[in-house]
């Protein structure tokens, strides 16, 4: 568990770390602009049956961010994915944690918080559709204006160890902007594994960096801005 020295800590350690990776990488500021890009989905080197679900439903090259990302991702890297809208934010990180999932019976291994009830189900339903062909992986939303106790009998009957190794804000810019949910996020993170993957998306929005950077503990990040992207 974090406790709140750790959390106000993570600008002072990363902030040193970015020296490093910037020396060791010649990334600058954690940006990757055009680099470690991929061609087509197979150059992403999935599991068999995510590379059967993109055959089957004819996808063959990934956008410009998924391209930028997913290589990155992949290898554990926090990343904060910033475009506009319709470019295959979802995708990204559904793929990346399908991909590094190690099914553990009983367990919940990923956290992915969304903003409306209308996107909660939306990443379920994307979730299940790309794990077509991974029937082991159980997908559950839970949405606010039901009775807590149906969602604790759920997770007590399917999901008795919740061990997070992939924290998601879907829509950060808008999940981390009531000061409220804001630091209702910050309760739940800390109660989250230190060791995790934290992967933020959101559409252009700088202002929301600062805030993001909160919750991320290693150095390299991907910023993916620009709207030509």
């Amino acid at each position: 568990m974090l406790d709140e020295a750790e959390l106000a800590n993570y600008h002072e350690i990363d902030d040193a770390q970015q020296t490093k990776t910037k020396n060791e990488t010649s990334l600058q500021h954690g940006t990757i602009r055009g680099s470690n890009v991929s061609s087509t989905f197979n150059d992403f080197l999935l599991k068999p049956e995510l590379v059967r679900f993109v055959m089957d439903f004819g996808f063959e090259h990934p956008s410009e961010v998924q391209r930028q990302s997913i290589p990155q991702a992949i290898l554990g890297t926090d990343i904060v994915c910033q475009v506009k809208s319709g470019m295959g934010k979802t995708t990204v990180f559904i793929l990346v944690t399908l991909q590094q999932l190690k099914l553990v019976d009983g367990q919940v291994s990923v956290l992915v918080l969304c903003h409306t009830s209308n996107l909660t189900f939306s990443t379920r339903h994307e979730y299940e559709r790309l794990c077509k062909f991974m029937p082991a992986v159980k997908v559950l939303a839970f949405v606010g204006g039901l009775p807590i106790k149906n969602h604790e009998d759920i997770l007590k009957n399917n999901c008795p160890h919740i061990v997070v190794k992939h924290f998601i804000i879907d829509e950060c810019d808008r999940v981390l902007e009531p000061l409220d949910i804001h630091q209702d996020i910050h309760e739940i993170f800390k109660m989250t594994p230190q060791e995790k993957q934290v992967l933020m998306v959101s559409t252009l929005n700088k202002q929301i960096r600062p805030v993001c950077k909160e919750f991320m503990r290693y150095s390299i990040k991907i910023y993916i801005d620009d709207e030509s992207k």
